[in-house]
């Protein structure tokens, strides 16, 4: 019994040894599994404070973009200066430097920042033709001009947004191989923030418009239109400012090749002969008379084919009143028969469009432009969408114009439908784009303008244009 206890004492101590090595070896993978843990929850860690402070770059850097404007970057320099080279666009002057400095390249001083004292500066003063021309050195007159002053203010903070926006619009956004949607949302972005877009209080005056070639008026991108600006095409930029719903309506014609040089050029001359022709008990067909004898008189050669220029005679002019872009008179482009005379108070928008095609525009493309009818008397809107839809524009717009993309930038959704339901019931009207025959070219020049007692405010007028 003795010689057989020896063995089982031997097998259950190498047993023993064996348990033990295991225990140490689980221990040792315990520890080593620990340490690999340990250096995860580390590593996490790490990665957790580092994606805090890139949140806290990205939100800093939201905070002075909001601060300094879109458009601005932290890696290029900022300048004060008014001078923009426009020798790469076709019949557009260069803006002058100022003495006085207030706005940056590119904009970061929202326009009520640069005049503190809130009187806007007047743009451009012109007399009248004949008899009422005495009326700009009058005491009287002048007198009489501040019966307008609110008015006239509110003007001409939107007048000053709308030469600063064009001024970095020109300058960074007008290249051949842009798309016209980053145009346009770039331009509308810094027409907010100069203005401090507030509601139906200051803000955009209608979306856009960035017609090409044989479209004359009302079109811009609809969400997810990639189209390009080409280096042969004319495109008719177009856009407004409001405060307190007076708008200031101002377009010009974007060309690169010199082809079109005659074609702009008639279009420009036509607006100022329009404007030069406005005043106080004029006929508003001694307008459209003198518009298309100026308009007419020109001529282009493209292809080696020679046009005659054509003033669209559908297309006008118009009065403008408070939140309604299109008041209740036309400034027609042609001759015609109109004796309704334009008074002294009245704002209007003079726009031409010289045309290689038949001079006459007709609905084409794809609707982007809505506008709730000034007039229309509510109906009960019962589909809730419709009436969810109403309430968001009665709220943000108003009667002021806007387009689909603003609406998807209000975060609308699944809004197609419920528009269309609105635009059955004549509430809101479709302003669909406006072109004649294809394979035509229209440009377009705008300004807007004051009849004050003394003289004609050209409130729009830069040294671009």
């Amino acid at each position: 019994m003795v010689e057989d206890s020896k063995p089982k004492t031997y097998i259950q101590k190498l047993q023993k040894q064996k348990q033990k090595q295991k225990q140490k070896q689980k221990i040792e993978s315990n520890d080593s599994d620990d340490d690999f843990l340990n250096q995860m929850i580390l590593k996490n860690k790490e990665n957790q404070k580092l994606q805090q402070i890139q949140e806290q770059k990205e939100i800093e850097q939201l905070l002075i973009k909001q601060s300094k404007g879109p458009a601005y970057n932290l890696d290029e320099p900022i300048i004060y200066s008014s001078f923009v080279d426009n020798s790469h666009l076709r019949n557009l002057n260069n803006w002058e430097e100022k003495q006085l400095k207030t706005q940056t390249q590119p904009p970061t001083i929202p326009i009520a920042q640069q005049f503190l004292d809130k009187k806007y500066p007047i743009s451009n003063e012109i007399p009248y033709l004949g008899e009422n021309s005495k009326r700009i050195s009058l005491d009287e007159m002048r007198e009489k001009d501040l019966i307008h002053e609110k008015q006239l203010n509110a003007l001409r903070k939107a007048a000053e947004c709308h030469k600063q926006v064009r001024q970095y619009t020109q300058q960074k956004l007008l290249k051949p191989g842009m798309k016209l949607i980053d145009i346009c949302e770039q331009l509308e972005e810094m027409n907010r923030y100069l203005i401090n877009a507030n509601g139906l209080e200051a803000g955009i005056a209608f979306p856009t418009g960035c017609s090409l070639n044989f479209c004359a008026a009302h079109w811009t991108p609809n969400p997810g239109d990639n189209t390009i600006l080409d280096y042969n095409d004319v495109c008719k930029l177009d856009f407004g400012t409001q405060v307190d719903g007076w708008i200031i309506d101002s377009a010009f014609t974007i060309a690169f090749n010199p082809k079109y040089d005659k074609l702009l050029e008639a279009a420009k001359d036509a607006t100022y002969t329009g404007i030069k022709n406005a005043g106080i008990d004029v006929r508003l067909g001694d307008v459209g008379a003198a518009i298309q004898e100026v308009m007419e008189s020109y001529e282009i050669e493209l292809d080696g084919k020679t046009y005659k220029i054509k003033s669209i005679k559908n297309l006008c002019g118009h009065q403008i009143c408070q939140y309604k872009i299109h008041g209740g008179k036309s400034v027609p482009n042609v001759k015609n028969n109109d004796n309704t005379l334009m008074k002294e108070g009245e704002l209007y928008a003079i726009e031409t469009f010289a045309s290689t095609g038949k001079g006459v525009v007709y609905d084409d493309l794809e609707c982007s432009h809505y506008m709730k009818d000034f007039y229309c008397k509510q109906p009960i809107v019962k589909n809730p969408k419709a009436k969810a839809l109403l309430n968001h524009i009665n709220q943000q717009y108003d009667t002021i114009a806007f387009c689909k993309r603003y609406l998807e930038r209000d975060k609308q959704s699944n809004y197609l439908l419920a528009l269309k339901n609105l635009c059955d019931f004549g509430i809101i009207n479709a302003l669909p784009p406006l072109c004649d025959i294809r394979g035509s070219f229209v440009a377009q020049y705008e300004h807007t303008l004051f009849l004050k007692p003394s003289c004609i405010e050209i409130l729009s007028k830069g040294d671009d244009y």
